[in-house]
């Protein structure tokens, strides 16, 4: 068996709306033999499914590349489709069949709108008011529909209603992108939606990010006062004529049932007041204004799409000692309640939402601040309703009721989990139930945070794409989900909201200058908070081989590195400016946030990291000459860094957790200075009873440093510590995702202050990089990126039994998993997709007794090499599936 499966272009399947010169497909070999390579490959595109209108045919390619191929001869022409089909050749001469069709569809490409943008009139809807806009235009057809596609953005939040039904299944559209420079539109088939004779196309405006309450200033219209829709509906009839529907004059507003909605506040709907949209008799529809608004910054949807993508149900109904009615979901989830209700006709019933109950058992929420969370709904009488929310999602585990029947039906109710439409890739499991719900909490954090950009929390009024969040986040991020269309998007913004100096502000998109003020000497650009610039492209890059994205940022990086060069009087320190330092370490001094690691430590750290990966980017690139002049510049910056932080004895100058591991895991150091960093960092340790002290500079790297500086076994017992602070002090304290703060919730059930307490936080959660990199093992190779190379070197430690974790690749699945065997020897499987190879190294083996499925492993189908190496047997392999047994030290 030789096929071609998972076809993808732009990492997405069969997607509408690219607009791409040069889309790049990219496909999965399948084969039942080890050691599959491909040697060639052949690409069919044409403009139907039968290949009879052939507009490329690549002929015979003599290449091993599977992903990321651009379709650079196709040349494609705006609003068609494309269908393409793939065969290959491996290494044998054997060919596959033809591959399944898929298929992309291109966007407007560049063609200038027709349509215009449309408001409601501000004789009804002044900037103040709180009703959300309902518009709608009718349509009457001219023949027999062949297709038809809409192609609409809107400033604001838009929901499209096509004769009574909801188009499409995206959420919170557009996005939220630097709205002043780029402005996502999205494309949607509509010609099953069509019907003969006149048709009612409707939309709903919200406030969304763009005029809604944003930040914890209590500010709205951060980025407009006025929200608006740019539609247009393309249709082709079976007879080759074509017909154009656009907004402008001849659509008409009126008032929609929905009385206020906002990302932090909720929602308020009257059912009462609810419209018939295909009426033309109802009184209160008045014509749209034509407003004037750039269509130039319009750009084709780059991210995946917010979806619903699970749905739970609340595990009880709870009686506070306060008397609160409270569904508990059982899971901190963000999205919103669908529910039903019965009632009189003018009757209001109300939920809010919250993370927590206090130690009492009532219902908590001023760590929510000023984002009231909160769902009103007036009902329309006698039948059962059902309502859920259009333009507003929560945080929250608990929802208290009010109004509601006495007795409350938790049938009646359904959590409807939203986030970014991210392909699940990664799993973790291992013999510590513990820890297994710790990989839970890391997942569903994400979840809870990647709704259309990386925020920091989900619940209060924040929700600010921080940058310092996101690069901390995105290694472990992307083992768990396909990141790389999410953080392109957000890369972009990123990069268009970077100052002329090369500066990056504190979260992407950015606010205003005016409420960014107030951090110190600037608003922008604090060291591993900026540093996004250059992790992020960097990560996507290992981890998805993605070079059109790395070249793409490559300038960023550089005017990244630019701007803190140019900081201060000595071009190879970082020691000036404002910085967030190593947030809420817990060896900070009382009363403050930041930890007692020097930020100017942190931040000449961060410039050699960034600088660093510059080098790698150049190289990667074939920037020869660029590489080369970073180089001179890393060397430079390390110099800096010995004369500074380095003490005549060899123990760096800062005595932290966090200043060991910074220099140990971004090589600032070696020789001795290295071998004391790291003793150094023990002794600290041990000092803090085996308890990390770290914040969010520290942690990330924290577990990763020990176990590649002969400490494994340490960074097992920082694992599995379950008293405060530490991962499982959350876990045992009911947490389903992770906190901002180690103590969240204290040891005798009292709060942290409730001005930032936020119980889904995700930085902390990067220790997930550490559970699939080390105890698994499973990590990408930065010469051959996109797991194109596989390093797999599980690491078992004290108190776990077995581990095994897969990651869905580019190229296929990779997997490992380790289990100890009850005579002390180890059994370990692993996973090699095919088109890939792998270096493994077997923790504890020996070459002697070394067996690969009951035969000696160099006799072993699909084995290279194999070597003793320090640590066990390092093994080069080709594709396949391994089962390795050997005896293991106790």
């Amino acid at each position: 068996m030789f096929s071609i499966v998972k076809l993808r272009c732009e990492y997405k399947q069969n997607p509408l709306g690219i607009d791409l010169a040069a889309p790049r497909i990219s496909w999965q070999l399948v084969t039942d033999r080890r050691d599959c390579k491909q040697a060639a490959y052949q690409i069919q595109v044409a403009v139907d499914s039968g290949y009879r209108e052939m507009s490329w045919d690549s002929g015979r390619v003599e290449s091993s590349q599977s992903i990321h191929v651009e379709l650079d001869q196709v040349k494609p022409d705006a609003r068609t489709r494309y269908y393409y089909q793939v065969r290959a050749w491996d290494q044998s001469g054997v060919c596959s069949r033809w591959s399944e069709t898929a298929f992309f569809e291109t966007g407007l490409m560049g063609e200038p709108w027709e349509g215009e943008w449309i408001s409601a009139p501000t004789e009804y809807f002044t900037e103040d008011s709180e009703v959300c806009p309902q518009l709608r235009t009718f349509v009457e057809l001219k023949g027999t529909v062949a297709s038809a596609r809409i192609y609409v953005t809107a400033l604001g939040l838009y929901e499209l209603q096509l004769n009574g039904r909801r188009v499409g299944n995206h959420y919170f559209t557009p996005g939220w992108t630097s709205y002043g420079k780029r402005l996502q539109y999205q494309t949607y088939d509509v010609t099953t939606l069509l019907s003969g004779g006149t048709n009612v196309l409707g939309a709903l405006l919200g406030n969304g990010w763009y005029k809604g309450h944003l930040g914890w200033k209590k500010e709205k219209k951060i980025y407009g006062s006025t929200t608006a829709l740019l539609l247009e509906l393309h249709i082709k009839y079976t007879d080759g004529s074509t017909q154009r529907i656009h907004t402008g004059q001849g659509w008409e507003a009126a008032e929609s049932a929905i009385r206020m909605s906002d990302i932090y506040m909720g929602e308020t709907y009257d059912a009462r007041l609810e419209r018939n949209l295909m009426s033309t008799s109802e009184a209160g529809w008045h014509p749209v204004a034509v407003i004037g608004h750039s269509k130039d910054i319009i750009v084709a949807q780059e991210n995946v799409p917010v979806t619903r993508n699970e749905s739970l149900q609340p595990i009880a109904v709870l009686t506070t000692p306060q008397g609160d009615k409270v569904l508990d979901m059982g899971q901190n989830m963000v999205g919103w309640l669908k529910f039903s209700v019965q009632g009189k006709a003018g009757e209001t019933v109300e939920l809010q939402h919250a993370e927590i109950l206090d130690r009492d058992g009532n219902f908590y929420r001023e760590n929510i601040r000023s984002a009231t969370q909160l769902i009103r709904y007036t009902l329309k009488g006698d039948e059962i309703e059902g309502y859920e929310p259009h333009f507003t999602f929560h945080g929250f585990r608990y929802v208290k009721l009010t109004g509601f029947p006495e007795t409350v039906q938790l049938e009646d109710f359904t959590g409807v989990v939203v986030h970014s439409d991210m392909e699940r890739t990664g799993d973790f499991q291992c013999s510590d139930p513990l820890v297994n719900q710790l990989h839970h909490n890391i997942l569903w954090g994400q979840k809870g945070n990647f709704l259309d950009v990386p925020t920091d929390c989900p619940q209060r009024d924040e929700r600010l794409g921080w940058t310092g969040d996101a690069q901390m986040f995105v290694r472990t991020a992307s083992y768990l989900m396909n990141t790389a269309p999410f953080f392109t998007k957000w890369l972009r913004d990123l990069k268009a909201d970077q100052t002329p100096e090369g500066g990056i502000p504190f979260y992407v998109p950015n606010l205003t200058e005016a409420f960014s003020d107030g951090w110190g000497e600037t608003s922008n650009s604090s060291a591993a908070w900026g540093d996004a610039a250059a992790v992020c492209p960097w990560t996507i890059y290992e981890m998805y081989g993605d070079k059109r994205l790395l070249a793409e940022q490559y300038e960023s990086m550089k005017s990244w590195v630019g701007y803190i060069r140019a900081q201060g009087d000595n071009p190879y320190l970082w020691n000036t400016g404002f910085h967030f330092g190593d947030w809420l370490a817990l060896d900070s001094k009382p009363d403050s946030y930041v930890g007692a690691t020097d930020p100017n430590y942190v931040a000449t750290a961060f410039y050699a990291y960034s600088v660093s990966l510059t080098i790698k980017a150049a190289a990667a690139l074939g920037n020869t000459k660029d590489a080369d002049n970073y180089r001179e510049l890393h060397r430079r910056i390390l110099e800096a860094f010995h004369e500074e932080y380095v003490n005549p004895d060899g123990q760096l100058s800062v005595p932290t957790q966090t200043a060991q591991v910074l220099a140990l895991r971004f090589d600032l150091i070696d020789g001795a200075a290295k071998e004391q960093a790291i003793l150094k960092l023990a002794e600290l340790l041990a000092e803090a009873g085996d308890h990390l002290t770290t914040g969010f500079v520290g942690t990330p790297y924290l577990n990763p440093v020990l176990s590649d500086s002969g400490h494994n076994d340490l960074a097992y017992k920082l694992l599995f510590q379950k008293d405060y602070p530490s991962w499982l002090y959350q876990v045992t304290k009911g947490a389903t995702t992770i906190w901002e703060h180690w103590d969240g919730i204290r040891e005798d059930g009292s709060f942290w202050s409730p001005d930032m307490n936020s119980f889904n936080h995700y930085a902390y959660g990067a220790i997930g990089e550490w559970l699939y990199r080390y105890v698994a093992g499973m990590g990408p190779d930065e010469t051959e990126p996109g797991f194109k190379k596989v390093h797999i070197r599980p690491r078992p430690g004290q108190g776990m039994d077995f581990a095994k974790a897969s990651l869905e690749t580019m190229y296929g699945t990779v997997a490992s998993s380790w289990r100890r065997l009850e005579d002390g020897g180890m059994e370990v499987q692993i996973t090699v997709p095919a088109n890939t190879s792998a270096v493994v190294i077997l923790p504890g083996a020996t070459l002697q007794g070394l067996l690969e499925s009951r035969v000696p492993v160099e006799q072993a189908e699909g084995i290279y090499s194999t070597l003793p190496a320090e640590t066990g047997v390092q093994i080069e392999m080709g594709s396949g599936s391994y089962q390795f047994t050997y005896g293991y030290p106790s």
